[in-house]
């Protein structure tokens, strides 16, 4: 340490600290006060310091002090080692003195021994007869008495032998035979053991004694193990056929009784009856339960505390169990097999029917699962393809037989108003019972079972319409082939709008109201029945307007000019196919109406767009007038045969406005033609040039001028009337201009 250098370096941080101090004059006047400051921080340092050096020189003399008596202590112990070392050079000379003293000592102990077994000796095959007799006749505690004497015996001999220096491996040989009637014994009296525990169930209800006794057994057996375990810990010495471990045999006779009795509850095959599977699993639980009440009620009281006899019981028949189902799994199942053990294991197993009985209420925290989730996922998967594959032959059996009734043109029968065959219901009824058997087990296995059953309904959906659009094809190829084409199709809305209905019943029913995913599978279902049921009933107005494809054409000619035989026609014809349509439900019924609606207004529409008259002003009036009426008769067909879907906002109402156009005056035609603009944004140039062609006291060019006029200034609005859409279906493919 540079105590120079250290000077140096608190000399220059006191001048620091001086300057920084009296930076002003005014400071100047502190110069005691700051002295005083310094002198007491100086005198409390220096006893810091002081108290310091005072505890460190207290400690250094404690230490002193003890290296001292250690090193006394350490001389005092080599003295005693040195004194100790010099004792014992005399040992080996008095160890040779004592010899002939150990050759007695020996002597007299086996003497000693030999005389407390004397009786034992020479008593054996009387001690063993004995023991046989109290054997044959259920005296176990006195057979057992007679065989731990015998065992002592023999024992302490052998004991006695080994101790000797110079063992001889002939007396050892000569004294376990003459014992050697005694493990006969002993053998017996396990069998004997084993016979009574493994009717341990039955007996302990009748003679519990009998099992107590046999328990007693086995305990004193097992305090004789572990003395032995102890004395060849000891002495190296263990006795023969020691340790018996007979508790553990016990336990293990128990639970071979327990797997026996599970495997033998199998009564019936799959081929003897088809709810084998249902009637076992059943009286399984049956005598399961009986047991575990035997075992809680009876059992417990006889076995000492420390077996924990319910637990392990609990454990056996678990373990029992988990292994035969893991069997009866591996055979293969069929069917609504996998939910009926996937019900028992996951309700009726662990539920009030059998652990959580009143009488048990046994927690099974500690066995683990009686089977895997693997193999519960494996289960359920295989189920669900079962179900699929089951799905799928079930619905296409149901749309082969709706489509040989088409084909062979066989005749609706119903009992009500409507059209229906039974393929939904039967659909329904199918996957409802599936549900309600998923339903058994849990809510995910159900959730799936119903994701699995939209799925397939779905695509029924797809299959089906494609044999809808197929049987249509047929039909229009040569319409005398199918007789009933239109009950036919009739039947097909209603079924679709049935489909519609299952779904929302089995949504209702089966969808939890915590589950979000996969619930575009369910909107995926309704938008296929939807738009079939719209796609079919367009069939319908289609085979309709077929037979009205003459009298559109008739419409805005010379010979409509005089008659009104094309739309009488028109609605008479429609009225006749409107008798039908009584027979779709009524959502059905409303929505082919509204279309009918609009097909007539388009057809009217393109009719009076078709170039087919050119008159002039006054003859105009006189067709408005016309078009005005005829618009009026199609409006009041409708209410007649349709009163709640015509009243609305009909599509006919464009004819009437329309004609309004026809007979207005030339210097008041931009203001119509905004009007009807405003109401209709989607109709075109081509349209109106097409309607005003009707007229021919315009020009060509001030007509074009005043309608591109109107639309250019036109403002960029959305119609509020839904009939401003017709104009978008109604297009040319020639063009005026």
């Amino acid at each position: 340490m540079d105590l120079e250098q250290i000077h140096q370096e608190a000399r220059q941080a006191a001048l620091n600290e001086v300057k920084n101090m009296f930076q002003r004059s005014n400071q100047m006047e502190k110069v005691d006060q700051y002295r005083r400051r310094i002198y007491r921080k100086n005198l409390s340092m220096d006893a810091q310091l002081k108290s310091c050096m005072q505890n460190q020189t207290d400690d250094v003399k404690i230490g002193v002090k003890k290296l001292q008596t250690a090193l006394d202590q350490i001389q005092e112990i080599g003295d005693r080692m040195k004194n100790a070392f010099a004792m014992l050079t005399d040992v080996p000379a008095v160890y040779d003195t004592l010899e002939s003293v150990r050759d007695e000592n020996a002597k007299h102990s086996q003497y000693m021994t030999a005389m407390e077994n004397l009786k034992h000796i020479f008593t054996v095959q009387s001690s063993v007869d004995k023991a046989m007799q109290w054997i044959e006749e259920d005296k176990l505690l006195h057979a057992h008495q007679c065989l731990s004497d015998l065992e002592n015996s023999r024992d302490d001999l052998l004991y006695e032998l080994h101790k000797l220096p110079k063992q001889n491996a002939h007396d050892k040989i000569t004294l376990k035979r003459y014992f050697e009637k005694v493990e006969t014994v002993s053998v017996t009296l396990e069998k004997k053991i084993r016979l009574v525990l493994q009717r341990t169930l039955n007996t302990v209800r009748k003679e519990p004694t009998v099992i107590v006794t046999a328990l007693r057994i086995i305990e004193r057996e097992e305090k004789a193990d572990a003395f032995a375990l102890q004395q060849q810990k000891n002495t190296g010495f263990i006795a023969p056929g020691r340790p018996k471990r007979w508790r553990q045999k016990a336990l293990d006779v128990l639970n071979e009784a327990v797997v026996q009795r599970i495997e033998g509850s199998k009564l019936e095959e799959r081929s003897d009856n088809k709810m084998w599977l249902v009637r076992d699993l059943e009286l399984t639980r049956q005598f399961l339960l009986e047991d575990l009440r035997v075992v809680k009620s009876l059992c417990v009281p006889c076995f000492p505390p420390h077996y924990n006899i319910l637990n392990e019981y609990v454990k056996m028949y678990h373990n029992a169990m988990s292994k035969y189902l893991e069997e009866l799994i591996q055979t293969g199942l069929e069917g609504n097999e996998y939910v009926t053990i996937l019900s028992w294991i996951m309700n009726t197993y662990p539920g009030r029917e059998l652990m959580q009985h009143p009488d048990l209420l046994i927690d099974l925290s500690d066995v683990g699962p009686l089977v895997s989730k693997q193999r519960l996922h494996e289960m359920e998967t295989a189920y669900l393809r079962t179900m699929e594959r089951n799905y799928q032959e079930w619905m296409t059996k149901t749309l082969e037989t709706e489509k040989a009734d088409w084909i062979n043109g066989v005749e609706m029968e119903t009992s009500d108003q409507y059209y229906h065959t039974s393929a939904p219901m039967i659909i329904y009824q199918m996957i409802d019972q599936n549900l309600q058997v998923t339903n058994t087990t849990h809510s995910d296995l159900t959730f799936n079972a119903l994701i699995l059953s939209i799925q397939q309904m779905t695509k029924y959906g797809h299959i089906y319409r494609t044999a809808v659009i197929e049987y249509k094809e047929r039909h229009f190829r040569d319409r005398s082939q199918a007789p009933f084409f239109t009950q036919h199709i009739i039947t097909i809305v209603n079924n679709c709008q049935q489909m519609i209905e299952i779904a929302q019943q089995l949504k209702q029913l089966y969808w939890p109201k915590s589950k979000t995913q996969h619930y575009e599978e369910f909107e995926k279902l309704v938008k296929t029945y939807q738009t079939l049921r719209d796609e079919t009933g367009l069939v319908l107005l289609e085979e309709a307007f077929l037979d009205l494809e003459g009298h559109f054409n008739e419409l805005f000619t010379a010979k409509w000019t005089t008659s009104s035989v094309s739309v009488d026609t028109i609605c008479v014809t429609l009225e006749d196919y409107f008798q039908d349509y009584n027979h779709l439900r009524t959502a059905n019924f409303e929505y082919v109406i509204g279309e009918a609606q609009k097909m007539v207004a388009k057809r009217y529409i393109r009719a009076m767009l078709s170039k087919r008259l050119n008159k002039n002003r006054a003859e105009c009036e006189v067709l408005a007038k016309k078009i005005a009426k005829e618009a009026k008769q199609i409006k009041v067909f409708f209410e007649k045969v349709a009163p709640n879907v015509a009243k609305g906002d009909s599509p006919i109402d464009v004819i009437s406005n329309l004609a309004g156009l026809l007979n207005c005056d030339a210097e008041m035609l931009v203001l119509d033609l905004h009007s009807v603009l405003s109401s209709y944004p989607s109709i075109t140039e081509d349209h109106l040039v097409r309607l005003f062609y009707l007229r021919n006291d315009f020009k060509s060019s001030e007509l074009k001028e005043k309608v591109q006029d109107a639309l250019v200034s036109r403002k960029s609005t959305i119609s509020h009337d839904k009939q401003d859409a017709i104009f978008k279906e109604i297009v040319f493919s020639d063009k005026l201009w």
